[in-house]
C-alpha cells in the first residue's frame, strides 16, 4: 500500500509517467422493441425486455496528473490481451524512460504474459519500459483507474448498449470529451493517513 501511496505523492515527471490500469466487463443488451422517443411531458420509454448479446471487456489506462485516459474494448481479457495493452502503453510514451504502472494483482497482470504474446526480444524491450506497482490484496480502491471506471459508468454506460460497435463509439466519444477537458484526479489519501486510519492493517509492535 505504501509503495503506491508514495508513488502518488511524487511530482509529475514526463520522463517517468504514472499510469493507472484496470479493466471491467460490460454486458451488451439489445432492445427487443423500439423505444418510444421522449415527447412533451413524457420521458423516453424503454421496454423491460431485452436480448443478451454477449459481453466485452474494457481496459482503461489513465494518467491522473495530466487528465489523460484511454479505453480499449476487447473480446477477451486474458494474458495475451494484457500483453498487447502493455505494448500499446509503452508505445504511447516513446520519450519516457520508464512508465510506472499501478494495477491490481490479477493473475494476468504479470511480465510473463508478455513473453507468452511476443518473441523474447520484443517482450524484454516492452518489460524494460514498464515498472509495475501492485495494489495490495483487497486494496484495489487504491487504484485511481477505478475512479475513472466509475465516471465512465455514470456518464456513458448507464444505459443499454446493443453491440460492440456501439460500445466502441460511445466509449470513444466519452474518452475524447474527458481528454479535451483534461479531467484530473486530486488524490489526497497519503501514507500518513494510512498509518493513522488503517493502523489495524499494520503489524503491532510493543515498546
Amino acid at each position: 500500500m505504501e509503495d503506491v501511496l508514495e508513488l502518488y505523492a511524487e511530482p509529475y515527471d514526463p520522463r517517468r509517467p504514472k499510469v493507472n490500469f484496470d479493466e471491467t466487463s460490460r454486458q451488451l443488451l439489445k432492445e427487443t422493441r423500439p423505444p418510444l422517443p421522449a415527447a412533451a411531458g413524457r420521458p423516453a420509454c424503454y421496454d423491460y425486455e431485452y436480448e443478451r448479446n454477449g459481453t466485452r471487456n474494457l481496459f482503461i489506462h489513465c494518467e491522473p496528473q495530466t487528465g489523460w485516459r484511454h479505453v480499449a474494448v476487447t473480446e477477451h481479457r486474458g494474458n495475451l490481451d494484457f500483453a498487447h495493452q502493455m505494448k500499446w502503453l509503452a508505445e504511447h510514451y516513446p520519450e519516457a524512460d520508464v512508465i510506472r504502472v499501478v494495477l491490481d494483482n490479477l493473475n494476468t497482470h504479470k511480465a510473463a504474459s508478455l513473453y507468452e504474446a511476443f518473441a523474447p526480444e520484443e517482450a524484454r524491450r516492452i518489460v524494460k519500459k514498464l515498472e509495475f506497482h501492485y495494489t495490495p490484496k483487497h486494496g484495489s480502491w487504491l487504484n485511481m483507474a477505478e475512479i475513472e471506471l466509475s465516471v465512465l459508468q455514470r456518464q456513458c454506460l448507464d444505459r443499454r448498449v446493443p453491440d460492440e460497435d456501439a460500445l466502441k463509439d460511445e466509449v470513444a466519444a466519452w474518452e475524447k470529451q474527458r481528454n479535451e477537458e483534461k479531467a484530473t484526479i486530486d488524490w489526497r489519501f497519503s501514507i500518513t493517513d494510512a498509518r493513522e486510519k488503517l493502523k489495524r492493517l499494520y503489524p503491532s509492535h510493543s515498546a
